[in-house]
């Protein structure tokens, strides 16, 4: 699927973080409806954590899978700053939140205080999360449930990141 039919969406580190974890940060290139940005921050955030996950970044990037953006018009540092002084949120949030919300683009995210952070302050902003992108997956049928589920289980096995189902044939 061509990056220009879709809509452009932030990623989260919290978020993209579940992609690098199980080296399938190639779904997001597929999803349905989006063409999913990295900013500067998040790239950082991710550098600062684990070395593997680092390099599956950077041949994310190198394969096309995802596109760096930087937060640096005047409206995007502003709101940055913003966030940044509110002391509750890493670099990362601060810089996908400022740009989903002066792009006017949707955001995954998946930790819960930011979430509800976007929904007061910029209630037009479209929200994505781990699940929600996977269920766009199968709806798509680039993934089936049993290939989802396997991701869920590893997951929740390896990684201390837990949905609040058994599969996601519950969702759907």
């Amino acid at each position: 699927m061509e990056t220009a039919a879709r809509t452009p969406a932030v990623i989260d580190t919290s978020a993209l973080i579940n992609f690098l974890r199980i080296d399938q940060v190639r779904l997001l290139s597929v999803h349905p409806a989006y063409s999913f940005f990295v900013t500067d921050h998040v790239r950082d955030e991710v550098t600062r954590r684990h070395e593997l996950q680092f390099q599956r970044l950077g041949a994310a990037f190198l394969a096309g899978h995802l596109s760096e953006t930087a937060v640096d018009t005047v409206e995007e540092l502003r709101t940055f700053a913003e966030l940044t002084a509110l002391k509750r949120f890493g670099l990362g949030e601060c810089a996908a939140i400022a740009a989903a919300f002066c792009r006017n683009w949707a955001i995954a995210i998946d930790d819960s205080n930011a979430t509800k952070l976007v929904n007061r302050l910029f209630p037009g902003i479209r929200i994505e999360t781990t699940p929600s992108i996977m269920v766009a997956l199968i709806r798509a049928r680039v993934l089936t449930v049993a290939q989802a589920d396997g991701f869920r289980n590893e997951w929740a096995t390896y990684h201390r990141f837990r949905l609040p189902f058994t599969s996601f044939a519950e969702v759907l």
